[in-house]
């Protein structure tokens, strides 16, 4: 009886078994080394998929133990805890050569390193190649040219996606379900292509899941325990676009070409975001940019001359600081989703790199509402300046953020101004969200279009008659029912308010309502005294008064802060809690210069 003796690669691409179902080992001794069983084992528990399919393919081998009259035996010993740390250096390699010259058996491998270990110990040799280039795998039978993914299961119907964004049907593939047997050796083939074919890697292994780019296919491998059954997706990209396909408006490619400098592109899942992010790259590449990627997997579909890392030794973080040295203009991040990623983007954002990221969303808003509570809110508008919102491949919605301090939109105190976020439509100009801090909350708040009742209408063209004998160019606001914002030209302030408050005076008691005087510009005007107290929950500044109802600026070393109306008893109140209240009581205490214009 011929006897034979395994390694761990003949078992795993299934060359053992095809021998066997070939009959050239019948009425043989097969001798599996305990070392490969321990291998096999140690990959499977480290949710490796290669161990999976090494031990089914054992399981195989004994299930056509009798019909080929076949003696398996497992000899030899199982590695030390000193053979694990010398594994890199062939400890166990050479183990199980040992095991084949102990037992004078045929060495069966497809390693070519094994094979000639083998025989310059003197043992003969059966040497298979690794791998055998199909001109097509199993899993390609199931493709169309618009398959945009295909999704098989054990047990179950196998069914597509197919289609494009915008216009996807569902199909089943045929009337009998998948059996795991043949999901195993789907499995195996695609491992064998990305571990010997180009462009094809295995991107990612944990236990049991494995995920797979198999050149511009993502193929996810899912078993038990992390899932109900072996499950094998493949998705992969069926339109490659160029920006110019996109229809954008003049405004917006200026925009993208000379200005965006931190664009979030959102969407839901497979509404084309990648699509736009590959678009994006070579539209900057074209322009003589240097562009490279984060991802992970690796699948956008970019030019050669665009690099694609990975997160290096498992952390994005070591990849940004290689790319930081590298310098690159513009840096493609897709996707985004953990909370270390939304600060990695920004603090390569914030480095001075142009950065694109991906992140999932299911509303326009929602990109930035990822980011809060990460960063600091003044500090999204620097991060981020354009977010793309991309539905069924089409840009649905483009937003730009600016940061500003003033009265938030629906508040009528003066001394409620704080920094805030504004978040407009691009191509119209539309206000529609603002950001700020409420108490300890961060806040989006939606602007909606003010209706103005007949009654309003009526007021307003009142004020207007009364106001325009002052200044023409007077524009005209309601802050509530009974309160009116009046922004005047600068040097016609004084003549609106009239000496010691009496114009203002007169018109508020003509119409019922208290009216706020702004300048349509902030300028640093006449610089006025004033002392500066704590009571309660408030700063107070108080002045003469005789300023009563003028508009004060106020700045610390010559930087603007805010401006609001003296009130009647000559003072402004600004509350502690808010921005600008820390913002004063720093500056008290580190004495730095506080200067006050009307």
């Amino acid at each position: 009886m011929k006897k034979f003796c395994v390694d761990t690669s003949s078992v795993i691409n299934g060359k053992l078994t095809q021998m066997i179902e070939d009959k050239k080992l019948d009425e043989s001794e097969l001798i599996i080394p305990e070392l490969v069983l321990s291998e096999l084992q140690a990959q499977a528990s480290k949710g490796r998929e290669i161990g999976y399919i090494g031990l089914e393919e054992i399981k195989k081998i004994q299930k056509l133990e009798k019909k080929h009259k076949l003696t398996i035996n497992f000899l030899g010993e199982r590695q030390s805890y000193e053979d694990i740390l010398l594994a890199k250096s062939g400890r166990i390699d050479a183990m199980i050569i040992d095991v084949a010259k102990q037992n004078k058996a045929i060495f069966i491998t497809s390693d070519r390193l094994q094979a000639i270990i083998a025989e310059v110990k003197g043992l003969k040799v059966k040497y298979f190649e690794a791998y055998e280039k199909a001109e097509r795998i199993k899993i390609e039978d199931f493709l169309t040219d618009d398959t945009m993914s295909l999704h098989l299961k054990d047990g179950a119907l196998p069914f597509a996606k197919r289609g494009r964004p915008g216009g996807v049907d569902f199909v089943t593939l045929r009337k009998n379900p998948m059996t795991e047997e043949e999901l195993n050796v789907i499995a195996t083939e695609i491992l064998d292509a990305a571990r010997y074919e180009d462009d094809s890697f295995v991107e990612y292994g944990e236990h049991g899941a494995t995920v797979v780019q198999l050149k511009d296919k993502r193929v996810a491998i899912a078993r038990p325990p992390f899932s109900d059954g072996l499950e094998i997706t493949l998705v992969r990209p069926t339109v490659k676009l160029v920006l110019d396909d996109y229809k954008l408006s003049e405004k917006l490619k200026k925009r993208l070409d000379e200005k965006a400098e931190g664009v979030l592109l959102a969407g839901p899942p497979g509404s084309g975001k990648s699509t736009l992010a590959a678009s994006l790259a070579e539209f900057y590449m074209k322009k003589g940019k240097i562009v490279k990627t984060m991802e992970q997997p690796r699948d956008l579909q970019v030019p050669k001359e665009i690099t694609q890392y990975a997160p290096l030794k498992g952390k994005f973080e070591k990849t940004a600081d290689i790319l930081l040295l590298v310098r690159p203009d513009y840096t493609i991040f897709d996707d985004i989703r953990k909370r270390n990623e939304f600060l990695i983007f920004s603090d390569m954002r914030l480095a001075g790199i142009g950065m694109i990221g991906v992140v999932h969303a299911t509303d326009p808003i929602d990109a930035i509402q990822r980011f809060i509570g990460k960063i600091e809110l003044g500090m999204i508008p620097h991060v981020i300046d354009t977010i793309l919102f991309i539905k069924d491949g089409q840009i649905l919605k483009v937003f730009s953020l600016n940061l500003t301090v003033r009265v938030p939109t629906g508040m009528a105190e003066a001394d409620l101004a704080r920094p805030l976020v504004e978040v407009t439509d691009f191509e119209n100009g539309k206000l529609e969200y603002e950001i700020y801090t409420y108490g300890e909350q961060t806040v989006i708040v939606p602007v909606k279009k003010k209706e103005i009742s007949g009654l309003q209408k009526l007021a307003i063209s009142k004020i207007k008659k009364e106001i325009r004998k002052f200044d023409r160019t007077a524009e005209i606001d309601f802050l509530s029912d009974n309160k009116i914002l009046v922004k005047a030209a600068n040097d016609k302030i004084a003549r609106i308010i009239g000496k010691e408050g009496s114009n203002i005076k007169k018109i508020e008691e003509k119409l019922g309502m208290s009216i706020e005087v702004q300048p349509q510009v902030e300028s640093m005007g006449k610089e006025i005294g004033f002392e500066i107290n704590e009571t309660g929950g408030y700063i107070v500044l108080s002045f003469s008064k005789k300023l009563s109802g003028r508009n004060a600026s106020v700045y610390i070393n010559k930087e603007y802060l805010f401006s609001a109306t003296i009130g009647r008893t000559g003072q402004i109140k600004v509350s502690k809690s808010s921005d600008l209240g820390k913002s004063l009581l720093r500056t008290v205490t580190t004495k730095k210069d506080i200067k006050v214009f009307i």
